[in-house]
């Protein structure tokens, strides 16, 4: 089955801002999450029944996926730092 992937105005211009070679890293993610949203390093977020995140190197990426309608609505893309968390 392939999903479809939506991704946010906010999420598309978080996508700018890395270096190029994390980039490519990032895009080859997401069009690995069409073919399966569920494969990689991901964690289902605590509280919340659909929303997911990706960990990509420093960066993760954080969608919601809605099974009915075969959608991945991509959030946010941050950079995860020592002080992040």
């Amino acid at each position: 089955m392939t999903w479809r992937l939506k991704i946010a105005k906010l999420a598309e211009k978080e996508l700018e801002r890395p270096p190029v070679k994390d980039q490519g890293y990032i895009t080859a993610a997401l069009a690995q999450m069409q073919a399966n949203p569920f494969s990689g390093d991901i964690v289902r977020l605590k509280n919340q029944p659909a929303t997911f995140r990706r960990r990509v190197g420093n960066y993760r990426i954080f969608f919601d996926v809605h099974t009915d309608t075969g959608l991945v609505d991509v959030v946010a893309i941050k950079r995860r730092t020592s002080t992040t968390y």
